[in-house]
């Protein structure tokens, strides 16, 4: 039989070939994907392989290969599919045991038609998307989540991804941003490349250069021309991360760019048009683009064209034994090793940990105590020191000296300046961070660089804060 073709195909595992017939034409009808059926348990970890398979329907009960090896082979080869295991009411506990050990849901014969098509559709929320065909060096894209947070990103992202226009990416750092925009890329149907490049980083007159790009001789230096990231990305997609920390007079250039679609190269008095689409993220909330002293208020409302927010991964509870999986599995293949079940105890532990790194901060975790541990298997031990820093901290004692002197207004309540504010919250951070500059930043929602911009500047220092612009760097 020859593999379907499309957007994916679901893998029917059952020795019984009249119930592999049940649950094909129940999933036809309900409007899922295509699916293979697989009467042969020692046949279906190749099928998995050969077949763009987004999800298996596995029986418990089969001659041969048990339940647990069939499911083993499956999820050593490609752990970021979602498997389903259908019981007999006397093996729920196995059952119980099996997703435990991976599997996503479990069934109780007889099976219920609407409660089949329930257990597969949220089996499909977790990777809504096809995975991305490579193109152009795109590894293709995987988002994870069965919380209700992440069901309706998937949706916002399947219904804006036809757009042509601006999307806007929001969450905090290390959420998944770019991971988003090229989902959205991947689901767009756009043949060109996906780009990206980070705003913070670039001062306006770099901006431009990388932007634009420059003709020969264009200013001291410019040997030669070069194109710049609007023309590689011709056709595809061009992503912008940390959009609110860009200046005044980008912010300008870029406006212009999204009106007009058109663009000059540094030194050169012929008009260029842009092919590529715009995504742009950043960790900031939106009340604070909305000031205008900091953000373009025009450009602001241009790109917010389309907006998705991105839950920080606290609110994600649900998420936490797909992404402990898929990350364990990634951390194995690039240490070399074979992919592990996470130790007991170990995602209540997670599920109590505030994450302001999110996903960043897990991955790193995971594949930092995979390193640690020895013999193929996976201990709590080696969480032991993410574990203890990550652990929700006791408020700390309030300050018995009196607030600084602020002007009153008759019979109301004094407030600060928004600037002795801002002081005020940058120095309480970096306090609480004990000095580490990363750290304060995930606190304030802010990335690294815009904290050293507003430490080198005075910004947020107080003056009398006692903190200097290299505070922390070296931590």
């Amino acid at each position: 039989m020859s593999a379907p073709t499309g957007p994916g195909v679901i893998l029917l595992v059952d020795d019984d070939v009249h119930i592999l017939a049940s649950y094909e034409k129940t999933l036809r009808y309900g409007g899922m994907p295509p699916t293979i059926p697989c009467p042969d348990p020692e046949a279906a970890a190749e099928l998995l392989v050969k077949n763009n398979v987004r999800l298996v329907l596995l029986d418990l009960c089969m001659p041969g290969l048990g339940g647990e090896e069939v499911l083993a082979a499956l999820r050593a080869r490609r752990p970021d599919v979602p498997v389903i295991v259908v019981t007999g009411e006397s093996a729920v506990e196995s059952a119980v045991r099996l997703m435990r050990l991976g599997a996503t849901d479990y069934l109780v014969k007889p099976v219920d038609r609407r409660r089949l098509l329930d257990a597969v559709e949220r089996g499909l929320g977790q990777c809504p998307l096809p995975t991305a065909t490579p193109r152009g060096g795109d590894d293709g894209v995987r988002m994870i989540g069965r919380s209700a947070g992440m069901q309706e990103v998937f949706g916002v992202i399947a219904a804006v991804a036809p757009s042509r226009e601006p999307v806007l990416i929001t969450g905090e750092t290390g959420v998944g941003k770019e991971l988003a925009a090229r989902a959205v890329h991947a689901a767009s149907g756009l043949t060109g490349p996906f780009v990206a490049v980070n705003a913070a980083g670039l001062d306006d007159a770099l901006f431009a250069d990388t932007l634009f790009g420059h003709v020969k001789a264009a200013y001291t230096g410019a040997g030669a021309a070069r194109a710049g990231l609007i023309e590689k990305a011709a056709g595809g997609s061009l992503f912008l991360d940390e959009i609110g920390d860009l200046g005044q007079a980008s912010q300008v250039k870029l406006l212009r760019l999204l009106q007009e679609k058109e663009y000059y190269a540094l030194g050169s008095d012929t008009v260029k048009r842009s092919q590529a689409r715009i995504i742009v993220a950043t960790n900031r909330d939106l009340d604070a683009l909305l000031d205008p002293g900091r953000f373009r208020l025009d450009l602001f409302y241009r790109l917010r064209t389309h907006h998705i927010h991105l839950p920080p991964l606290r609110d994600r509870a649900g998420d936490l034994p797909e992404l402990v999986s898929h990350f364990i599995a990634r951390a194995a293949g690039n240490l070399g090793r074979a992919p592990c079940q996470p130790p007991p105890g170990l995602l209540n532990r997670l599920a109590a940990c505030p994450f302001p790194g999110n996903l960043r901060e897990l991955e790193a975790m995971i594949h930092d105590a995979l390193a640690r541990s020895r013999g193929g298997e996976l201990t709590l031990a080696a969480f032991d020191h993410w574990l203890r820093r990550a652990a929700p901290q006791t408020p700390p004692a309030a300050d018995p000296s009196p607030p600084p002197s602020l002007p009153r207004s008759p019979g109301k309540s004094p407030i600060p300046t928004l600037k002795e504010a801002e002081e005020a919250l940058i120095a309480e951070a970096l306090r609480r961070a004990d000095g580490n500059q990363a750290q304060a930043a995930a606190f304030l929602g802010i990335t690294r660089q815009a904290l050293n911009r507003r430490l080198r500047t005075g910004e947020g220092t107080g003056g009398g804060s006692g903190v200097s612009g290299s505070g922390g760097a070296g931590r």
